[in-house]
């Protein structure tokens, strides 16, 4: 007799069903494990022996066939471990059989006990999806796999207490689903740095609009203290823009079982060491790199320049399309990277390149080949060039407190409801992501911006996207004032962020 137990799968980010087909038959004792298995997956064969024995149950001695369908994807992991062992043992009719509509997945320790598994948001939404009504998990996981609608989730310690609720004999009950709770995750405030308020003007502008900035400044004036302090203006997360993020974060082994929802927008800030493959994601078994942690959030690179070319170059991409797709031998996968990239660079290579002190000690040669690092199509796909000045005497002793972040985000997240209300429907969620036709629509111009835009088009040398960026950005500075239409000062003001003194 064949039994078949519902299990489930990862291809990337996205899980499938896999359905656990185990046989015994007569001939020599064996076990083996079909269907495309990794060494994770073959190993199996050890943990769930000793696992069935040290729970007080009788392991068969016949030769047993397990199949993991379907055959032609590769299985890889220990996620397989559960089903197999119940597979076992039903076709042994050790167990009574299992619920049609139940799916089981968790590693096993040699004991019994079950350890938690990667991914297991993507798969308990697919669960959901393929009308799955019970899924049993690890303990570990349990909170995670409770944020999937439709489905009872069911925190299982080890075999023992699921083979006593299997049979009736002690009942689980589903679990609760996971609500995020009222702490507040204390973040570096606006209200510590003094001075930079045009820089101040910018973040806030970038964060309504979802827009990307750098910042170039001499070392000091306060670039890296900015960039880590703009978690404190994002707007709020959406329920689906957390899920999202909590799918990569789950298959990236990421999440906390005492908060697994990512309701923060991430912050990402690889070293510039980081490799290709660390920031586009990928490897043997691919996985998702920084620009996909990063989705829904912020990628912060400091010292722009000292990245290597070809792991900047991996960016370009992802910024116009929100995705990134890596290709391997093994096939190809599509991962999510709609993130919202912050930059930080020196103006040379010493630093100091434009400071008051004239401490610079680089030829114009030596600025330019330093400034050609970062390509011109890089740049192109950055919004905001934004000079940060060193910071002047008078600023660091005066004594009103600056504004908090507080403060700012209300005015960040009224930008974003205005946002959210115009792109209703549709798969924008900012005005950094606006299609041509909708600039077209929300971002019409008078006479009077007309006129500017073409002169700032002819003096800049602007190209067709860096147009389009600074009417998007016009947009967002519109929003901001809670005004209909663009107006010639919303303009003046996006086109000031495109003409960086520095990057010229």
């Amino acid at each position: 007799m064949v039994v078949t137990v519902r299990s489930l799968g990862l291809t990337g980010i996205t899980g499938y069903e896999v359905s656990v087909e185990c046989v015994i038959s007569g001939g020599l004792p064996a076990f083996d494990v079909v269907g495309l298995p990794d060494a994770a997956v073959k190993e199996a064969r050890e943990r769930v022996r000793a696992a069935v024995k040290n729970c007080g149950e009788k392991f068969p001695v016949s030769r047993i066939t397990v199949n993991l369908a379907p055959a032609r994807v590769r299985k890889e992991g220990t996620v397989y471990d559960l089903p197999i062992l119940l597979g076992i043992l039903a076709a042994a009719e050790e167990i009574r059989p299992l619920p049609e509509d139940a799916a089981f997945l968790g590693e096993l320790s040699l004991s019994g006990a079950l350890r938690p598994v990667t991914g297991v948001l993507p798969m308990a939404l697919t669960a959901a999806r393929l009308g799955i009504r019970q899924l049993f998990v690890p303990a570990h996981n349990a909170a995670e796999a409770t944020l999937a609608d439709g489905v009872e989730v069911y925190a299982v310690e080890n075999v023992a207490q699921l083979l006593a609720h299997l049979s009736g004999q002690a009942p689980m009950t589903p679990q609760p689903r996971w609500e995020p709770g009222r702490e507040s995750r204390p973040l570096p405030d606006f209200a510590d740095v003094m001075g930079q308020e045009n820089v101040k003007r910018a973040l806030e502008i970038a964060a309504a609009g979802g827009h990307n900035i750098l910042l170039v400044g001499s070392p000091g004036a306060g670039k890296s203290m900015l960039a880590r302090r703009l978690p404190s203006i994002l707007p709020d997360m959406t329920r689906a823009e957390s899920l999202q993020t909590t799918e990569i974060y789950s298959v990236a082994g990421m999440t906390d079982p005492a908060h697994p929802l990512v309701d923060t927008r991430p912050f990402r800030s690889p070293h510039h060491t980081a490799s290709t493959v660390s920031l586009s994601g990928g490897g043997g078994i691919p996985r998702p790199g920084e620009i996909s942690l990063a989705h829904n959030g912020v990628l912060f690179l400091d010292e722009l320049p000292e990245f290597s070319k070809a792991a900047l170059e991996t960016l370009r991409q992802p910024l116009e399309d929100g995705f990134v797709t890596i290709t391997r031998a093994s096939g190809s996968l599509t991962l999510p990277s709609r993130f919202m990239l912050v930059c930080a660079m020196n103006p040379c290579r010493c630093g100091w390149y434009g400071h008051p002190s004239g401490r610079c000690t680089c030829s114009p040669q030596q600025v330019e080949q330093y400034m050609r690092r970062i390509s011109g199509p890089l740049l192109d796909r950055i919004d905001m060039h934004i000079d940060v000045p060193s910071v002047e005497y008078e600023a660091m002793r005066r004594k009103e407190q600056p504004e908090s972040s507080a403060d700012v985000r209300a005015r960040v997240n009224a930008a974003r409801e205005v946002q959210k209300k115009r792109y209703a429907g549709t798969d924008v969620s900012c005005n950094a992501y606006m299609t041509p036709a909708m600039i077209g629509q929300y971002c019409a111009l008078d006479a009077a911006g007309e006129k500017l835009m073409q002169g700032a088009f002819d003096r800049l040398g602007l190209t067709g996207r860096s147009h389009d960026r600074i009417l998007r950005m016009a947009r967002t500075i519109a929003d901001l004032e809670g005004a209909e239409s663009i107006e010639a000062a919303h303009l003046a003001e996006a086109i000031q962020y495109r003409s960086s003194n520095t990057l010229k």
